[in-house]
């Protein structure tokens, strides 16, 4: 719903109930509106004098002086202010009475007037009218009672004011986070777009057709940093080609090249959208599954090995190493750790997979 679709008391959820309510919780009680109801007919004589007294304190303020501007700007104000002064002592305090305070915090932060600015104005304002009842008021318990109902009010208003300020700040904050996401948003689609525009040969390992190091380093940092923000796990199959040098030696290098070839049609044939397989360099291939975890990538990995057991005689020993459930890790870490995993499988034999696990403090 939009905020013109509604009134300044339904935005910051002000009902006579609730009017009612902060009254009570400031003690103002139906004497203390009796007590400054009397007092209309005083200020109604020296609202003028009150007023004018107050802006010429107030605009020896340089800073308060530029943000009011202009002559025509002072005298509207000066109007409003004169019914201000004259409300605190209506005796009505209403939601009327509460929606105009409101309004007063919603110009005073649409024009940039800092709290620190109002709130050195109202003790200005509430100082001369002290000073009215003071020297217009002779009994002296109604002249203290009446002065501790007006502290009251003016802290009532003074909440109110700031109930709207708040509110009108908070939705700017709200409108620039959402301009914020729309940016993001715009970027990711640049982003998108140029990183499909890029070179893919540049990306790309010749032989395999997977990523090569370079470009799967690059996904790897940023695949860490989103999982990372998103408390996300992201597991890494790390794994070669066991006796690949053998390979090459006894059946020729290119027997060796169509065995790499098969490793990457394979990973293409089994891999989903958003996996990233890469050739880390020689016969060393890395997959990053992202929001998948290390038991998840052992299902992945089986079936893996079964459609590459059934393109030729050769076999693969596999590491696979997850994200700390602590949080931040960095990419040579998790590397490090599906390489040693990797290595536990060699001592197996071929087509294991190991994931990694910490190890003993024992």
């Amino acid at each position: 719903m939009k905020p013109t679709d509604l009134t300044l008391l339904e935005q910051v959820q002000l009902h006579e109930i609730e009017i009612g309510r902060r009254m009570e919780m400031l003690e103002i009680t139906d004497e203390d509106k009796s007590l400054l109801k009397r007092c209309q007919g005083i200020f109604e004589h020296n609202v003028d004098s009150v007023v004018k007294e107050f802006y010429e304190k107030l605009l020896a303020i340089n800073e308060i002086s530029l943000i009011i501007g202009d002559a025509d700007t002072l005298g509207r104000l000066k109007s409003y202010q004169r019914k201000y002064i004259l409300d605190l002592f209506s005796g009505y305090y209403d939601s009327q009475y509460a929606n105009n305070r409101l309004r007063i915090g919603l110009v005073h932060k649409r024009i940039g007037v800092e709290p620190k600015y109002y709130l050195t104005a109202v003790k200005m304002l509430k100082d001369f009218i002290l000073d009215t009842i003071d020297r217009e008021i002779a009994e002296p318990q109604r002249k203290e009672k009446t002065k501790s109902a007006l502290e009251k009010l003016f802290y009532f208003d003074i909440v109110l004011v700031f109930d709207a300020f708040i509110r009108s700040m908070l939705m700017e904050i709200e409108l620039s986070k959402n301009e914020a996401i729309e940016y993001a948003h715009v970027l990711e689609e640049k982003v998108a777009r140029r990183t499909k525009e890029l070179n893919e040969i540049s990306r790309t390992d010749e032989l395999t057709q997977l990523y090569n190091r370079r470009a799967f380093l690059e996904f790897f940092r940023g695949y860490l940093a989103t999982a990372n923000r998103q408390k996300t796990p992201l597991s890494l199959v790390y794994f070669d080609v066991d006796n690949f040098k053998e390979i090459n030696d006894t059946r020729g290098h290119h027997q060796g090249d169509e065995l790499l070839i098969t490793v990457g049609e394979t990973l293409k044939e089994i891999s989903r959208e958003g996996d990233v397989a890469g050739r880390y360099g020689g016969d060393e291939f890395c997959i990053l599954l992202y929001n998948t975890t290390s038991t998840q990538a052992k299902q992945y990995c089986k079936r893996f090995i079964k459609l590459f057991a059934g393109k030729t005689d050769a076999t693969l020993s596999i590491g696979i190493a997850q994200t700390d459930e602590k949080g931040i890790m960095d990419s040579d870490s998790l590397i490090s750790r599906a390489d040693e995993a990797m290595y536990q499988a060699k001592e197996i034999e071929g087509n294991s997979v190991v994931c990694y696990t910490e190890p003993s403090e024992d």
